[in-house]
């Protein structure tokens, strides 16, 4: 944490993140052994700055829980959980029941693992399976149990397969929630691999089946859209199934899909020339979409200075997307992961290595009034109207952002989370089509005080 305290924070404990990873796994549902009101502070402060998605099959406030007090923190809260376990089995119905642990049961060591290992030995519904997660919020933030989440797929629910199918690809990198897109964001990855001909699984989320998730270790190849989380995870994966998996950045426009099939295609050894007739293709389609626009675009000078502020998945491909799609100029790009030096310099070659864009200034902050600073030191006050040359400007942020932006006098739009300030269903940024609806938003931005 930088300093005492964190203010506006931009994720959950890990908890948060274990909980919104679980809950949309298809026909799972999550079993909380925590402290009361966990669940509750989930669903509105966690998923409801995703876009308003307050709920889900097992989320929001049906998420059962134990709700442990002062008795069981003296005494113990195992009885309690095994209590909350057998009523889950009766009064909800899932092919996977996954118990998630808080802060109060680990500081008082509750032995879960053992319980749990007992319930599903003897007192699994049929063809169910429990499983349990150590994601207690002292242990890191919401994309540290999204990790765990994973980890705990890999080691206990996934079935070993000898058999590889050449052209099944899991993705994974997209944390529920924590890209408030990330729905809309998996149909756009899935178009994509389709134009090579690739089917694609995902864990979480309306495409993904709970045959599929079990029989991921058919998959020939892992791809972890992101720059730093799902790593861990994909190398245990290989380590268990076998399974060589590749890292790229999250496809948000023309230029990065187009990177992103080239990748994939080299992976899974497909023909150089199919791969760039898909890319030719799609591209035809997505600039013929985008041409009518050009001359309002140009003669409204619609070009912007850039500031990003989002995390490492968001940031860097918003940061990429504004420079090689729209023309504009990231000059400050702020991510706002709680990051060890190391894990930032990787994050850095990470970026160039994977041909991206080098804003004028990448920083890593995650207090928001030391980001303001930042900004502030490069764009200074508004003073009239040639004041300074780095302006207008564009704010690609949360909504925590709308004061900052405010007093730089620049263009707002909420693309990173949290978002409080938009109804987000199935929109989505990623691929070509995800590229053109990025530029509506962007440009409509501009022009919504007309």
């Amino acid at each position: 944490m930088s300093g005492a305290f964190l203010e506006r924070p931009r994720w959950a404990c890990s908890l948060g993140g274990a909980l919104a990873a679980a809950g949309n796994l298809p026909e799972t549902v999550p079993i909380l052994h925590a402290g009361p009101g966990c669940a509750g502070n989930f669903a509105w402060a966690n998923n409801g700055a995703a876009g308003l998605a307050v709920t889900g099959p097992c989320l929001g406030l049906s998420v059962p829980a134990t709700n442990i007090q002062e008795n069981e923190v003296i005494f113990g809260g195992l009885d309690r959980l095994r209590e909350e376990i057998l009523s889950t089995f009766k009064v909800m119905s899932g092919r996977l029941y996954f118990v998630l642990t808080g802060c109060l049961p680990e500081v008082i060591g509750d032995d879960v693992e053992s319980l749990v290992t007992e319930l599903a030995t003897r007192e699994t519904p049929h063809k169910s399976r429990l499983v349990m997660a150590s994601v207690a919020g002292f242990k890191g933030d919401s994309f540290h149990g999204y990790e765990e989440v994973l980890k705990t797929l890999i080691l206990k629910v996934i079935r070993p397969s000898s058999t590889k199918i050449h052209h099944l690809v899991n993705v994974w990198g997209l944390p529920p929630t924590l890209d408030p897109f990330w729905r809309g964001n998996i149909d756009g990855l899935a178009e994509l691999l389709a134009l090579l001909g690739v089917e694609a699984n995902f864990f979480f989320g309306p495409r993904a089946t709970h045959q599929a998730l079990t029989q991921a270790g058919q998959a020939s190849l892992n791809i972890v859209v992101s720059g730093l989380y799902g790593l861990a995870a994909a190398e245990l994966f290989k380590q268990k199934h076998g399974t060589k998996f590749i890292q790229t950045p999250l496809p948000l426009g023309a230029t990065a899909s187009d990177r992103f099939l080239t990748r994939v295609g080299r992976a899974l050894k497909i023909p150089a020339s199919r791969v760039k007739k898909a890319i030719a293709e799609a591209g035809q389609r997505h600039y013929s979409y985008l041409e009518p626009i050009i001359d309002v675009f140009n003669d409204m000078e619609a070009q912007r200075h850039v500031l990003v502020i989002g995390d490492v998945n968001q940031a860097l491909a918003l940061n990429d997307f504004f420079a090689a799609d729209l023309g504009w100029v990231p000059e400050l790009t702020v991510i706002t992961n709680e990051l060890t030096v190391e894990d930032q310099a990787r994050v850095r070659q990470y970026h160039l290595d994977m041909g991206g864009y080098p804003p004028e200034r990448l920083i890593f902050q995650n207090q928001s009034h030391l980001i303001a600073q930042e900004a502030k030191a490069i764009w200074g006050e508004t003073k009239g109207k040639y004041h300074n040359s780095r302006r207008p400007i564009f704010l690609a942020g949360s909504s925590l952002d709308r004061t900052l932006a405010n007093e730089l006098g620049a263009t707002h739009l909420s693309l990173t989370y949290p978002i409080a300030n938009r109804a987000i269903l199935t929109r989505g940024y990623v691929g070509y089509a995800g590229g053109l609806r990025l530029t509506e938003d962007a440009v409509s931005a501009l022009i919504a005080g007309r």
